[in-house]
């Protein structure tokens, strides 16, 4: 079977489930705030209604919108215990792909929180462009955090690449203009990211070097 690959300038990333093997850590943030506010919910509810939009989550959760602001500070301090690693071969992937592309990241993570990470991991200087949550008006899949990254990138949609492990990643970069590589991930997001067809889904963050070339 011949090799797909996708010819680039630069390619960007989502973080969590696409690099970080946050799964885990996610789950057990959700269920600390969730008793914290005596909602009876489990990790099947979780799984069920999961969304990188935790919005959504919360909605599913009936938690009213006055009470947003306090579920995400309990999320957030359940989650600062929690020590989540690179998803394996994450790390040799972008040490790889830096010398040769521009690499981003366009993640629906907090912003503190998500350059903490790549500063502890070594890996905030392969990154020249980082648009978390707080930084674009509109949410996944909405183009908009895409398009930011791009602008700082300085680099047209038809060069790039994105890389994400959820349906969502793959509308955003669809309506983008970018090409779009589905990676399966610890999330629970297998089944409607292989409904959404990207062009090119892997098995492992491993794989994702072998399917791109630099573009002339």
């Amino acid at each position: 079977m011949k090799l797909t690959q996708f010819s680039a300038r630069g390619v960007l990333f989502d973080w969590d489930g696409t690099l970080l093997n946050s799964y885990a850590a996610d789950v057990r943030a959700y269920l600390s705030m969730f008793r914290a506010l005596e909602i009876k919910w489990t990790e099947r509810e979780v799984n069920l209604h999961y969304s990188p939009n935790w919005y959504r989550v919360y909605r599913a959760a009936l938690i009213p919108r006055s009470k947003w602001i306090e579920a995400n500070r309990l999320w957030t301090q359940a989650y600062k215990l929690e020590r989540p690693r690179l998803l394996p071969g994450a790390r040799r992937v972008t040490h790889t792909l830096a010398a040769e592309f521009d690499l981003g990241i366009v993640t629906s993570g907090n912003r503190a929180r998500v350059r903490r990470q790549l500063r502890g991991f070594g890996l905030a200087d392969y990154f020249s462009a980082c648009v978390c949550n707080e930084d674009a008006a509109k949410k996944k899949p909405h183009p908009a955090p895409l398009q930011l990254a791009l602008k700082r990138l300085r680099l047209p949609p038809e060069q790039c690449v994105y890389v994400g492990d959820t349906a969502e990643d793959i509308e955003m970069a669809r309506r983008a203009g970018v090409r779009v590589i589905g990676v399966l991930g610890p999330f629970p997001t297998a089944a409607r990211l292989r409904e959404a067809k990207p062009e090119i889904l892997l098995d492992s963050i491993r794989e994702l070097p072998r399917h791109l070339r630099v573009a002339d």
